[in-house]
């Protein structure tokens, strides 16, 4: 139940060769959201970086258990999530945590479907925009999020102070330092994913779920034994 680890099993004999598959999530509805922008943002530079990527639209999503899951966009997310690599979370910071919209999108993607875990191994990288002052806050709620779900956190991080002075009236973000930022936690996702997504399921592999798997197995035996 505990072999020791190492480096063949992280070589890879035929490496995926398609775009890293990148979902992008957003926490405001708001007409003119600047989430939604930086998002929009992030998912040129994903593309620039040869990343194929999806935005979730959160507009219409019911609340957690305020719907069934066969509700459409829930099946929208869910479906996703399944489909990506990695994701993007951004999130403005409302009452010094990122907003319920936010939080609404991550509690409908499961911890598990049936024998399919949507987000264990995947990466995932995060940012915030401020209405003030540089905070961290939401992206760091969101980081203990990310690991709760099992997902491979990048290092990296963004937060855009006075997000409602970076930006165009087109929606275009403006060279700043915080753009340069955005661009390095990109990049270091694309980096991230394409280090990690072959050998994933190697990576988040627990010994108590083998040692409990394996008990399961020897009860299933030992009745029929019986």
């Amino acid at each position: 139940m505990l072999p020791t680890p190492s480096a063949q099993q992280l070589t890879v004999a035929a490496p995926s060769t398609h775009a890293p598959r990148i979902l992008l999530l957003y926490g405001s509805l708001r007409e003119r959201s600047y989430s939604r922008l930086l998002t929009f943002e992030a998912a040129r530079l994903l593309q620039a970086l040869g990343a194929e990527v999806k935005i979730f639209d959160p507009a219409g999503l019911p609340l957690p258990d305020g719907a069934p899951d066969d509700h459409p966009k829930v099946q929208e997310l869910r479906t996703l999530a399944a489909w990506s690599e990695g994701m993007v979370w951004c999130s403005p910071e409302r009452h010094g945590a990122m907003t319920g919209i936010m939080k609404s999108q991550i509690d409908w993607i499961p911890l598990s479907v049936g024998a399919v875990r949507p987000t264990q191994g995947k990466t995932l990288a995060l940012m915030q925009v401020c209405g003030g002052s540089q905070s961290f806050n939401a992206v760091n709620q969101m980081r203990i999020l990310g690991r709760w779900m099992r997902m491979i956190t990048i290092p990296n991080q963004s937060s855009v102070a006075k997000a409602f002075a970076e930006f165009t009236d087109e929606g275009r973000m403006k060279p700043s330092a915080f753009y340069d930022r955005v661009v390095d936690v990109m990049e270091e996702l694309v980096k991230f994913t394409l280090l990690t997504r072959d050998v994933a399921p190697y990576l988040v592999d627990r010994y108590s779920e083998r040692k409990e798997s394996a008990e399961e197995l020897a009860r299933r035996v030992n009745q029929r034994a019986i």
